[in-house]
């Protein structure tokens, strides 16, 4: 690791110190619009489409695009490509397929504030609501691998301890979250987002002078990993989770699923109208195309700089304060951290969010003696989903003081365990008519238990394939219960369905 002149890091702190001020009187501001539980969970209407999806295409990227996945470069080399490339093209496929119609059925439903609840509402089940948002606190090790990255970048580059990393981006997060709600989330979640695509794009421009090679800049590079190890450029990993042809295409198979994540999709549910579909999905493939494809070769170019690092993840904050004077690599690093703190932010909203509104609203009116007034309920609803952000908050502390192996390994593993639970009654609920309650439960448990099974007692050690597996099985068990409860849910559940006269 190369060594951080004092300037660099005086640089990063004023500007780190007026960033924080920004972001918290913003979630300040944000104050005013999460006063009800659709306002906190959503801020529906109230902030423009294009900022919404510059604030999807941060949120999808975190830690992981910026500091996990070029760290697995530096590792196994260009075959981490395959997952790069796959999260723009077929992740950006997968927001076009499901966005409209994921949009029509919140409108039907008179405007849902969380997946969970979209999909109670969509199955005519409080249980399955409660159950998904029990699932969505697998997004805790999400934030960890988040909470991990940020403390990195304040070890490595600033010379803060890991411990007080940890709590100072825990801290700030919560704070500015508590405050302003999904409101100050995607405001600021949209200005990151220019900057992070500014970040990426100096990465890509500097393998010009740290390469070198001019128009053959990749062939150069290709050479010097070639150089180094002969495996670094093939087109499968040896030894990593790129391995097999079959392993790249449940990469892909998780990319196009990874649109469902309860937090993306969240998004959606910030958009008044229908007419802002098409400004929200261009804004977000355009800012994906820029975060999600370059920063990846900041780790390969490391490799060959840095042949030896102690630690993968330090790859892009090594290359940067060798590649760039002190005003530009300030400039990036600030990228890095609003690239973290743009995912922390949206997964400590989605899991107060459906604390909220899919817990505390479901179970209370249940559990209470006396009859809650509608209002009444709502307001505490947000109060409760305020007072679980700081409970949120201490448990990834906690989690976050043992530091993985791998970040991005650890990211990877949350966003798999939900999807392998939700991607059946997520599709079949789209085009499905027979799908119904018990199913959809059926293939949320089936999922989930068997993808931490299949990871955990390593009978299939490819996080990839252990998630398609997962998913395919899922698929199956709600097909077979749906076919087979039809006779007891038919007269409980009417059919939903969105046609195109619903548009």
């Amino acid at each position: 690791m190369p060594t951080v002149p004092d300037s660099l890091i005086w640089t990063i702190i004023m500007i780190l110190v007026v960033y924080f001020g920004y972001i918290v009187w913003m979630g300040k501001r944000g104050g005013r619009h999460s006063k009800s539980m659709s306002g906190f969970a959503t801020a529906r209407g109230k902030v423009s489409p294009v900022l919404v999806g510059a604030s999807f295409a941060t949120t999808y990227s975190s830690a992981n695009l910026f500091i996990g996945v070029p760290g697995l470069a530096y590792e196994y080399g260009t075959s981490v490509l395959w997952y790069t490339l796959g999260c723009f093209g077929v992740s950006w496929i997968g927001l076009l397929l499901f966005a409209k119609t994921f949009w029509r059925y919140n409108k039907k439903f008179g405007g849902v504030s969380t997946l969970p609840e979209w999909l109670g509402r969509r199955y005519n089940s409080k249980a399955l609501q409660v159950i998904v948002a029990v699932l969505i606190l697998f997004n805790v090790y999400y934030i960890v691998g988040q909470n991990v990255g940020l403390a990195t970048i304040f070890e490595s580059v600033l010379n803060i301890p890991y411990f007080w990393g940890i709590i100072i981006g825990v801290g700030i997060t919560i704070l500015y979250i508590g405050l302003g709600g999904a409101y100050a989330q995607i405001i600021t979640d949209g200005i990151q987002g220019i900057l992070m695509a500014i970040t990426s794009i100096l990465v890509f421009v500097s393998l010009f002078w740290t390469i070198g090679g001019g128009w053959n800049v990749f062939g150069e590079l290709t050479k010097s990993l070639g150089a180094i190890d002969p495996n670094l450029t093939g087109f499968l990993s040896v030894g990593g989770p790129y391995d097999s042809a079959i392993a790249i295409m449940a990469v892909q198979f998780l990319l196009f699923s990874f649109v469902l994540m309860p937090h993306l999709l969240n998004k959606v549910l910030s958009l008044e109208s229908e007419e802002q579909l098409a400004p929200f999905t261009l804004s977000a493939g355009v800012v994906l195309f820029f975060i999600s494809t370059l920063m990846v070769l900041g780790g390969l170019a490391a490799r060959v700089i840095f042949p030896s690092l102690a630690s993968a993840d330090s790859a892009i904050p090594a290359y940067v304060i060798e590649s760039f004077p002190p005003i530009l690599a300030a400039v990036i690093i600030i990228g890095i951290i609003t690239a973290i703190l743009s995912s922390t932010d949206s997964l400590y909203l989605g899991i107060t969010s459906s604390i909220g509104n899919d817990f505390y609203k479901v179970l209370a009116p249940i559990l209470s003696k006396k009859p809650i007034a509608a209002d009444a309920l709502d307001r505490n609803a947000v109060k409760v989903a305020k007072v679980s952000l700081i409970f949120a908050g201490l448990a990834t502390l906690y989690i976050s003081l043992d530091r993985p192996e791998s970040l991005s390994i650890l990211i990877q593993f949350s966003f798999s365990a939900i999807i392998s639970g939700i991607l059946a009654p997520v599709v079949l609920g789209y085009f499905w008519k027979k799908s119904n309650g018990p199913g959809a439960i059926a293939a949320v448990i089936t999922g989930t238990v068997l993808y931490v099974i299949f990871t955990n007692q390593n009978i299939i050690g490819n996080i990839y394939l252990a998630m398609f597996f997962a998913s395919v099985i899922a698929f199956v068990v709600m097909i077979v219960t749906c076919l087979a409860t039809q006779r007891v849910t038919t007269s409980q559940q009417e059919s939903i369905t969105i046609s195109k006269k619903s548009s």
